[in-house]
């Protein structure tokens, strides 16, 4: 994969791309805000968020 090219459309706001970047840490109100009240698991890294854009493969909880 070409550097800077993501693996599929909306990748750039997906929890595993945010969190490999460290954005827990700079901006932890806006990853609650991601996580807060999850409705979404993650079937590849198991992540769990509110809304499913912020996931790669998303389920229902």
């Amino acid at each position: 994969m070409a550097k800077g090219k993501m693996p599929h459309a909306g990748h750039d706001k997906h929890l595993c791309y945010l969190s490999n970047l460290g954005f827990q840490m700079s901006h932890p109100r806006d990853y609650k805000r991601l996580v807060k009240n999850g409705k979404f698991l993650c079937k590849v890294c198991g992540r769990v968020a509110a809304a499913r854009r912020n996931l790669c493969k998303p389920v229902k909880l």
